[in-house]
């Protein structure tokens, strides 16, 4: 008597420890979300992972959206990981599709910014929300909208042979107590053909295991989302729960699949492993579960990216936070394009400098080198695509037309074909003069144009490229060292310039932008400054000041 009162002591004390630890995890977690809001996302990225995250973009992606040298040339992962606040992997995966499909109407937008707008002023809401995301979690190298597709790519297969060599195994074994001995041979036979056949249509669905166990944490979250008291995102839960009415007995029986060998050491566990093996219970669960996702497929997807939009609306209001200044776009559509932006910055930059213009025509940007023409181009393109994209702008006022956006700024060789870098530009300004049509606008950005060519013809060519921009539906935004561009332009681009003071021996920079033509330049100074000999400054400085006054250069 005694050991089972001791017995039942222990039982009580483990049940009331499960409880504690259940309550303290909860707790921990909350505190985590707390913590974690508006600031940097503590996230590990792979190439692997980064593959991961385009599938879901590479299924909808049409030719008005981010192309990948913009993407590229603006660091745009770099912006995507800033952002990337999620929760769960459908959340990171439509939050990496959103950055790069650019809206050019104001509807979806609008939509977008009142979600945002809920989660930044619903806090109690907002750590809800998270909390049920949290809970389906994120995969490290796997997409779960691709593995999604390859499940309904998987033939369909009938239960009728699991039930057959069940139902055989079940006869033989009761015939054991009917005819004895006679029945060994048969038990023996079914017992072998349901080994072999188990494992080897287990071999062919593991991989498919894991989707199926993340889809029961969403239905699990939708469930739990549905009784969050939020009027506000009523539409999505009407939504969701429409969707969720197909899969109503997705989640029954669930404890009968398995994702892996029993290595816990579970006796109960263990015996369910056995009756999977003989009888076939986790495949014939499998073939159910199946069906309902391929007959409902359009369903399932539909809970995806509603699920996905919502956590991914959470990691922008997050964002905003951390940005500090950050403010809704007015973006207008009319004949002309127009930009203008007001103490605009870099979000990838700590205590950035902001700048602000205002411009209906393109504008030429000159400057010495280190100055922060590049920076700038990259600060204007990143929030023409985040203002047409999350509604947001890192800056005190910002007003432009939609957009079509482009750049060509960090090009390279290209050695797999063969091309030289001078080949790749020209084809990348290309791309976006054939961009160029009359129903939407386009927004370019050129850093130093055509500088892998000669002077002579790099000049000539430049100019004439960059006024078939002014004279079409397009702004660009181009910087060169060329001070020639500023003069034989002037009539079609407004000219703008970075500057810097030399002070005791040191390039100081401002890094804010000035009306005009750049009237300073640097490079020789910067030769100065990390020792070269003095006759080499003296002789440079000579030669470019008589190269300014009589327009030819002295041979040496």
């Amino acid at each position: 008597m005694e050991y089972l009162i001791i017995i039942g002591i222990g039982l009580l004390l483990l049940f009331i420890k499960n409880i504690y630890d259940e309550k303290a995890s909860k707790e921990r977690a909350l505190i985590k979300l707390k913590k974690e809001w508006g600031q940097v996302p503590d996230e590990e990225y792979t190439s692997e992972k980064f593959e991961a995250l385009k599938w879901f973009y590479n299924t909808k992606k049409d030719q008005y959206d981010i192309d990948d040298i913009t993407w590229s040339d603006l660091d745009m992962d770099q912006i995507y990981m800033l952002m990337n606040n999620t929760s769960s992997a459908l959340g990171e995966e439509y939050l990496y599709s959103l950055l790069r499909k650019v809206k050019y109407t104001i509807e979806p937008l609008k939509e977008r910014n009142e979600v945002i707008r809920f989660f930044e002023t619903n806090a109690e809401k907002r750590i809800q929300m998270q909390s049920t995301f949290s809970k389906m979690g994120k995969v490290k190298k796997l997409s779960v909208f691709e593995y999604l597709d390859r499940v309904n790519q998987l033939k369909k297969r009938t239960n009728i042979p699991h039930i057959l060599m069940a139902s055989g195994l079940i006869l033989s074994l009761i015939s054991a107590f009917i005819i004895g001995a006679a029945s060994v041979a048969p038990i023996i036979i079914f017992l072998a053909l349901n080994i072999i056949r188990y494992y080897k249509y287990k071999a062919e669905i593991e991989p498919y295991i894991t989707v199926f166990s993340y889809i029961v944490k969403l239905l699990d979250s939708v469930d739990e989302m549905r009784k969050i008291d939020a009027p506000e995102l009523q539409k999505y839960k009407d939504e969701l729960e429409s969707s969720m009415k197909k899969f109503h007995s997705f989640r029954k029986r669930t404890f009968l699949l398995s994702s892996g060998n029993n290595m816990s050491g579970d006796l109960s566990e263990l015996i369910i492993d056995y009756v999977r093996i003989l009888f076939h219970v986790d495949l014939i669960k499998f073939n159910n579960m199946l069906y309902l996702v391929q007959k409902n497929k359009k369903e399932l997807f539909a809970m995806f990216e509603t699920m996905g939009f919502l956590d991914s609306m959470i990691a922008v209001a997050s964002f905003r936070t951390m940005m500090g200044q950050t403010v809704e776009p007015i973006l207008v559509k009319g004949k002309k394009p127009i930009l203008s932006v007001e103490d605009v910055y870099h979000p990838l930059i700590d205590e950035p400098i902001m700048n602000s213009i205002n411009t209906e025509q393109c504008v030429l940007i000159t400057g010495s080198n280190a100055s922060g023409k590049s920076t700038f181009l990259r600060t204007m393109a990143i929030n023409a695509v985040l203002s047409q994209t999350i509604y947001t702008s890192v800056s005190k006022y910002y007003k432009a037309s939609f957009f079509k956006v482009y750049s060509s700024m960090a090009l390279k060789d290209d050695l797999f074909s063969n091309e030289s870098y001078y080949i790749v530009e020209i084809k990348s300004l290309k791309r976006i003069l054939d961009s160029v049509e009359a129903d939407i606008p386009v927004l370019c950005f050129v850093d130093e144009v055509l500088r892998g060519t000669n002077t002579l013809e790099r000049i000539a060519a430049s100019a004439q490229i960059l006024k078939s921009f002014s004279n079409n539906n397009a702004i660009a935004f181009a910087a060169t060292h060329d001070i020639e561009l500023t003069h034989i332009l002037e009539h079609y681009y407004s000219n703008y310039h970075f500057s810097e003071e030399v002070k005791e021996n040191a390039i100081v920079f401002d890094y804010k932008l000035h009306k005009g033509r750049a009237v300073t330049k640097n490079a020789i100074k910067l030769l100065a400054m990390i020792g070269y000999k003095e006759e080499i400054i003296t002789k440079a400085t000579e030669q470019a000041n008589r190269f300014l006054e009589e327009g030819s250069w002295k041979i040496l």
